[in-house]
């Protein structure tokens, strides 16, 4: 899921500290924020918009595209549902830790209604110079510059880590999409590379991905198709075998998830793939000629 800067964004929980905090950081950047939401303190006002005890009341009362939530876990299931139920076409879930019989619930009935979820366990997502939702340091010039290199990442610090070196390397992104690291997660790897294949303005894919799970492999099989350049790094090259490392979805079993699996499929579908995040520079360079 691509955020815009003509999406009209709700923040579920506006009222605490993170919500607060990053609700004043979205909304200097230009994200258009028209109201948040908390049972307890509806009719206030919060960072200069209303508050509302749901997001159902928030639809009737100012209207919103995408629901951002900063909602502790064991609440999540409540505020998604209401989100959906309310007609928000997306959803940016930055909690982690959410029972898993949770997001499967809010998971289908998002799928049921038509409605896009980014994470949950995710960092959020960047469109630069126009707008960000989460807490990505969209702000900060040196890791995010608008340009044309699409990113995707399982992991915000390793996004953030590729982000920067792509703008040092005196390129800049078209969109961020930072897709979580759970292991039930809204978008995948190949969804969000198809979203950006597909944005305007995009001429090449970073994807930063982990051991466990398949969805890079799920990935090389669409990257095969494009016409754009895809560069990937992968990280946990020097994990061992069914052993769990970093987010709840890195975990090999077998031969499946495994670094050498992944990096296998995506040199076969034409992908480049880093050894290290430092390389992304050389590696656009190459793919793009310039």
């Amino acid at each position: 899921m691509i955020v815009r800067g003509t999406d009209r964004m709700l923040v579920m929980g506006i009222t605490g500290k993170q919500g607060t905090f990053w609700t004043e950081r979205m909304q200097a950047y230009g994200t258009r924020i028209v109201g948040g939401t908390h049972p307890k303190k509806a009719g206030s006002v919060q960072c200069g918009v209303p508050v509302f005890a749901t997001a159902g009341d928030a639809m009737t009362g100012v209207g919103f595209d995408v629901a951002v939530l900063f909602i502790p876990p064991l609440m999540v299931k409540q505020a998604a549902m209401d989100a959906i139920e309310a007609g928000a076409k997306g959803l940016v879930v930055m909690t982690e830790h959410i029972p898993v019989q949770d997001v499967m619930y809010f998971m289908a009935a998002a799928k049921e209604r038509g409605a896009r979820i980014l994470g949950p366990n995710t960092a959020g997502a960047v469109t630069p110079g126009e707008c960000f939702a989460g807490f990505m340091p969209a702000f900060n010039e040196r890791i995010f510059k608008h340009g044309s290199i699409g990113v995707i990442s399982r992991s915000g610090s390793l996004g953030v880590l590729m982000c920067l070196n792509i703008v040092q390397a005196g390129y800049g992104e078209s969109a961020f999409v930072g897709i979580g690291g759970d292991p039930i997660i809204g978008t995948t790897t190949r969804d969000a590379l198809v979203a950006l294949d597909n944005f305007p303005g995009t001429e090449a894919v970073v994807m930063v991905g982990e051991i466990g799970g398949s969805m890079e492999e799920e990935a090389a099989v669409y990257a095969k198709t494009m016409t754009k350049p895809v560069v990937a790094f992968i990280a946990g090259g020097a994990a061992p075998k069914g052993k769990k490392m970093g987010h709840a979805g890195a975990i090999v079993m077998g031969n499946k998830g495994t670094y050498a699996s992944k990096r296998a499929a995506l040199e076969a579908a034409g992908v480049t793939v880093l050894d290290t995040p430092s390389d992304v520079g050389a590696a656009l360079k190459a793919r793009l000629g310039r």
